[in-house]
């Protein structure tokens, strides 16, 4: 709203000052950067954590993999899940030894969170590993990984939004500041004679 208030200055005025005309295209300047050049800009951004991201997503489908894991045995509750993606408010997850198979062959075991309520030894969960078989989180997908490029496009887009604003206050702040030094030097050049007789006041 600043920005579009700025421009109020373009109107033909006798009293209109050169940093009231200066103001105006700075004002302008930043409108027309904040509706082309911020929209640019995220749309750049998204593009580019977009093609970052779903390459991720195609590398995590190549090296991560989903096994079969069996319990040994239950070793109590589980402690908050580090990986919102993993679960929903709603699922159990218990912390328990487990061994498995790993997508090279060879046989692991180890602590790990399973989708149990009750574990007992035995039981069947799944699991993502390397392909080593060490625990991995599970890949991403691909629609987490637009809704992440989305949102970067945006925040990439309201700063510079925000950085072109900044920079038009910045302006008009350093010009205020010179007018209103180029006033004082007029008060103290006038100052010593106001009011006085004959000086033309």
């Amino acid at each position: 709203m600043r920005v579009i208030s700025g421009l109020w200055r373009w109107r033909r005025n006798p009293l209109r000052r050169a940093t009231d005309l200066a103001e105006a295209w700075v004002a302008l300047v930043a409108l027309v950067l904040i509706a082309v050049a911020a929209p640019v800009a995220g749309c750049l951004a998204g593009a580019a954590a977009q093609d970052s991201l779903q390459r991720s997503v195609r590398e995590q489908r190549h090296t991560r993999h989903l096994v079969t894991a069996t319990v040994v045995r239950d070793l109590g509750e589980a402690p908050l899940d580090t990986d919102p993606d993993t679960t929903t408010a709603r699922e159990t997850r218990s912390r328990v030894l487990a061994a498995w198979t790993a997508p090279d062959g060879s046989h692991r075991h180890g602590r790990t969170l399973a989708d149990l309520k009750s574990p007992h030894a035995g039981d069947h969960f799944r699991i993502w590993t390397d392909p080593q078989g060490r625990i991995t989180a599970r890949p991403l997908d691909s629609p987490t990984a637009t809704t992440h490029a989305v949102l970067a496009g945006i925040g990439a887009a309201l700063l510079a939004a925000g950085l072109v604003e900044g920079g038009r206050r910045l302006a008009v702040w350093r010009m205020v500041r010179r007018r209103y030094a180029r006033w004082d030097q007029a008060w103290e050049r006038a100052g010593p004679d106001w009011g006085k007789a004959g000086t033309g006041s």
